[in-house]
């Protein structure tokens, strides 16, 4: 072979590598995954790769994955979800409830997993847990529905505070619900429920100082996206702030919050990628049950509880799953 033929021909070959990349790239299944948070916010997305994994699917192997962010900009989740939706993606991942909000009101004919803290029934997102009848499944961890038990656990701490404060996110899907299914609750156990708001970080120094003006004696965070991916940040903010504050997740509790219960998201995040995996080799959303998390986490810290010079009764410990002294 003559020297100029087998440069033309080691040239050729190195140009039909990347093309050849990009095609077996091109031909993989996609998923667009839409959150209502920022990026590295939601350590759970590891919990969704290993659901994914479990179903014989590694991320840039043999599946893309589109991921969106709507960094707490709930407004920006219509358009994200019509870039996915024109994209083409294969399955849609709604991994919020504002997310699942957004994907439904979409209306796309595309598989869509849903992961979300309230009841899916009710929420209108399918007709059945058992059968959910469209293209629409998922997880949730219902902690809509705790959120009153968490004003209880509170109650068992202080037993004669009075003056309890509910926050929550007016931008979010289940606020307004959450707000009125408290009501009842804190009426029987004769406490007096004071409803802050925040949708945004700048909005938790205000919300803090207003606790003061309404001597409130602990605090309940009630469910929320944006919440979620600023438990760390709120907790920390009740200790600096002296404020017994209970919510959903271990991270709040760890950071200095006083008290978290609720469901376990990464294992709705496990399930939802699970589900994906499981679409993208042939299932149909609509032969998917639902799948309701049923474990629940209660966590106390001891050393805030220390600081705040509150005594824990003893069979609260008795029954958390972790203690952090």
């Amino acid at each position: 072979m003559r020297r100029r033929e087998l440069i033309t021909l080691l040239g050729g070959t190195a140009l039909a590598w990347p093309l050849t990349a990009y095609a077996q790239q091109s031909a993989m299944p996609v998923v667009g995954f839409l959150n209502s948070a920022a990026r590295g916010a939601y350590p759970p997305v590891s919990a969704f790769l290993k659901g994914l994994n479990e179903q014989g699917f590694v991320e840039g192997r043999n599946v893309l994955i589109e991921y969106r962010w709507a960094e707490g900009h709930y407004d920006r989740l219509p358009a994200l979800i019509a870039d996915l939706v024109q994209r083409k993606v294969n399955v849609i991942a709604a991994t919020s409830t504002p997310a699942a909000f957004a994907a439904k009101a979409a209306n796309t004919a595309i598989p869509t997993v849903f992961t979300m803290g309230g009841n899916p029934v009710q929420l209108g997102f399918v007709s059945s847990l058992g059968k959910p009848g469209g293209n629409l499944t998922g997880a949730t961890t219902l902690n809509e529905e705790v959120v009153p038990k968490r004003l209880e656990l509170m109650h068992q701490v202080l037993p004669t505070a009075i003056n309890i404060a509910l926050l929550v996110n007016p931008l979010d899907p289940l606020a307004e619900e959450v707000s009125r299914d408290m009501s009842a609750p804190a009426a029987a156990l004769g406490l007096k429920l004071h409803v802050v708001r925040a949708s945004s970080e700048q909005d938790f120094a205000t919300v803090f100082e207003s606790l003061t003006q309404l001597r409130a004696e602990a605090l309940v965070i009630g469910t929320a996206a944006f919440f979620n991916s600023r438990d760390k940040e709120l907790g920390e903010l009740s200790l600096r702030h002296r404020m017994p504050a209970i919510y959903q997740h271990r991270p709040f509790a760890v950071a200095g919050g006083l008290m978290s219960y609720g469901g376990d998201l990464a294992e709705s995040y496990r399930v939802a990628g699970n589900y994906v995996g499981r679409i993208l080799k042939g299932d149909k959303p609509a032969d998917l049950p639902v799948q309701e998390v049923a474990k629940v986490e209660m966590i106390i810290n001891l050393k805030t509880a220390k600081a705040l010079g509150l005594k824990i009764p003893e069979p609260l410990i008795g029954r958390a799953d972790e203690v952090i002294e």
